[in-house]
Order: structure tokens, then sequence, then C-alpha cells
């Protein structure tokens, strides 16, 4: 698994767009070390629920199994591309 990146400030409705396009497994990492496969809309929407602030996820570590997975949302968070 790669290091991960950090998202800020992003948009649930179009990450949750970008993941669903990704070929691997792609993880959120919670403060309190539990991971969570996005690939799932059921941890998505146990795990993001708790991180949303007016419809934005504040901040969220992420790791992919796939680098190329990880690239795609590393453009997103720079640049909100889907």
């Amino acid at each position: 698994m790669a290091n991960g990146l950090d998202l800020h400030d992003f948009d649930m409705a179009a990450f949750s767009e970008v993941v669903a396009t990704c070929t691997g497994d792609v993880f959120m990492v919670t403060a309190e070390g539990d991971k969570l496969n996005l690939k799932s809309k059921l941890c998505q929407l146990i795990g993001l629920t708790t991180l949303i602030q007016g419809g934005t996820v504040a901040e969220a570590k992420i790791i992919c199994t796939n680098p190329e997975d990880e690239s795609k949302l590393f453009r997103f968070n720079l640049f909100g591309e889907k």
C-alpha cells in the first residue's frame, strides 16, 4: 500500500464519484486508526458522516492499494477534477 494522502475540504458527492472509478481499494483512515474501505457504500456512510461539515469533508487520510488511484485522488484534491 502507498503512504497515502491527506485530502482537505472536498465535496463528498464528487469524491464518491471519483472513488467509484478507482480500480483498487480506497481506504479512509480515521483519527482512531480504523481503516474504512470507501469502495463500500456502507463504509462511506458510516465513516464519512462523522467528518462532514456543511456538505464538505474537512480532512481525511486516504490510502489506495493502486498508485494510479492515489494519483487520481491527488488530482481531485488539488484541482477538483473527476
